[in-house]
């Protein structure tokens, strides 16, 4: 038989451990319970990020095909631009192309020159009013000094006096500018 104070002993050493066994057992559950709250928010984290990543894909997706067709809409746009840009300027230019053919018919049966002289007269300033209305003016050459920007030199002679070195003394061809660019420089004698 044992002795009754050492059984006492593993009594308590017993309930030591038992309570010890509960007491982790205890823990391991918390710590279950924790580490299933951790994994469900990650979860929940990893779902949200997905939804949101689903949604800027989608935003950019439909962004870019918007920008795709905003692109084949304006170069259509621009084609038919160019297309039918020039229809404004021919149709102006239709009253000037009927006046000239009125006055073709009219050299050809006219006894009066100076009225045949006056109506060529007018179709030019028609003309040249149409085309001021469309932004096109003449370079104003004579008397200027000498501008590459402006004018082409065919030709230089001596100047008669020490004011006409370096302008322009006549004019072979009119240059024209539309707008201020020029499209035309003038063909011009300069002075040496």
């Amino acid at each position: 038989m044992m002795n009754p104070n050492k059984e006492m002993e593993l009594n308590e050493k017993d309930e030591l451990l038992n309570n010890e066994s509960a007491t982790n057992l205890q823990e391991e559950t918390g710590t279950m319970s924790a580490n299933d709250m951790q994994a469900d928010n990650v979860a929940d984290k990893k779902n949200n990020l997905q939804k949101k990543y689903d949604e800027l894909n989608d935003s950019h997706l439909r962004l870019m095909a918007e920008f795709d067709n905003y692109r084949k809409r304006t170069l259509r746009e621009k084609a038919e631009l160019i297309k039918s840009g020039g229809e404004t300027v021919l149709t102006g230019l239709l009253p000037v192309i009927d006046d000239l053919e009125r006055a073709m018919q009219t050299v050809r049966t006219a006894e009066d020159v100076d009225a045949v002289k006056e109506g060529v007269e007018l179709i030019y300033n028609k003309f040249i009013t149409y085309l001021g209305q469309q932004g096109v003016k003449s370079i104003q050459a004579i008397g200027e000094p000498f501008d590459t920007e402006k004018f082409e030199a065919v030709a230089i002679i001596p100047a008669s006096d020490d004011n006409q070195k370096g302008k322009v003394i006549d004019s072979v061809q009119t240059g024209y500018t539309l707008y201020d660019k020029v499209i035309r420089h003038a063909k011009v004698v300069v002075g040496e």
